[in-house]
């Protein structure tokens, strides 16, 4: 089947952001662990609480290469729990993934579905 330049275009614009505009992360899960490189962006949310008050709130957030998510030998995907650890300013800086209220902890970052956008929270530093 033909491909169509917007194919073309997003597996183009992909493969450039994981080249030239990421770093390595560990990505972890239990006791299993990967390193891949990741883009760190951000989600603002707007969450409105049980009393009608809207809450804001923001997530760091990981893009990832889907095919580099692989623990223990499996291709996987993002689970609400898992860890990401970042080095910044020479501190392991972890975040957890999770999003606020019942939205999803990740979601695919284009229509290709070759990046996926994993949503964090700051959990601790080490």
């Amino acid at each position: 089947m033909a491909r169509n330049l917007l194919q073309i275009g997003g597996t183009w614009l992909a493969a450039q952001r994981a080249a030239k505009m990421s770093h390595a992360v560990t990505y972890a899960r239990g006791v299993a662990s990967v390193t891949v490189n990741a883009t760190v962006g951000r989600t603002a949310w707007d969450v409105t609480r049980d009393d009608g008050s809207v809450l804001q709130d923001e997530s760091r957030d990981y893009l990832i290469t889907t095919a580099d998510l692989v623990l223990s030998g499996s291709l996987t995907k993002p689970a609400a729990g898992d860890v990401i650890t970042e080095t910044l300013a020479g501190e392991s800086v972890e975040y957890t993934v999770m999003a606020p209220g019942t939205e999803r902890p990740w979601r695919y970052a284009d229509a290709q579905r070759l990046t996926l956008r994993v949503h964090t929270k700051q959990t601790g530093v080490r």
